[in-house]
């Protein structure tokens, strides 16, 4: 017999955005990062800016820039992103920019195509110092529940980090399939 255990936790809808470095931004924006608001996982913001994303003729404007800055580029959207933009980026862990694919990044500084786009996948964020509480390693798979009038079950992937914050990230696609609104709760099932 399998011994599981169930935690709520608030699902985060998170919408297409961009991480940059520190040398990308300057080279997009000629004013310094300013913060728009604080998001939960310790020390990140959504900033003030926004940039175009572009492949060809097919755009999307207003795309968050989120700080603090990383020592990579990535850009998530989600697959109804990927479809406007007649894309087809991977899904990836953040960070993980094998196979990533090209975009143009473009403001009304520059325009400059960058390496970094991908599908984020769904993922629980998890404090380091919480792990053993919810007994869990960093990549483990887990379940998540959603109850609702389009209920369902589906896998997500642990994050931990020293910076992590308890709640799920999953995209917009992810969300409007289970009529799921913003910081609701949904189980996390760990076995």
């Amino acid at each position: 017999m399998v011994n599981k255990m169930e935690y709520k936790v608030n699902a985060r809808i998170s919408n297409r955005h961009v991480h940059l470095t520190k040398e990308t931004y300057e080279l997009l924006f000629d004013e310094e990062i300013s913060k728009r608001n604080d998001l939960n996982q310790i020390g990140e913001f959504a900033s003030n800016e926004t940039l175009t994303i572009r492949n060809g003729d097919k755009v999307i404007n207003n795309v968050r820039v989120l700080g603090p800055f990383r020592k990579y580029n990535q850009i998530e959207i989600s697959k109804r992103d990927a479809r406007t933009l007649n894309l087809n980026p991977p899904v990836r862990r953040s960070g993980d920019l094998k196979d990533s694919l090209k975009i143009t990044l473009e403001t009304e500084k520059n325009s400059l195509e960058v390496q970094g786009l991908i599908i984020a996948n769904r993922h629980v964020h998890i404090n380091t110092k919480d792990k053993e509480k919810y007994g869990v390693t960093d990549k483990q798979k887990v379940k998540i529940k959603i109850d609702g009038d389009k209920s369902g079950l589906i896998d997500a992937e642990v994050k931990i980090s020293d910076n992590g914050y308890f709640e799920l990230h999953l995209d917009t696609d992810d969300a409007n399939a289970f009529l799921l609104e913003d910081n609701t709760k949904v189980t996390m099932i760990v076995e």
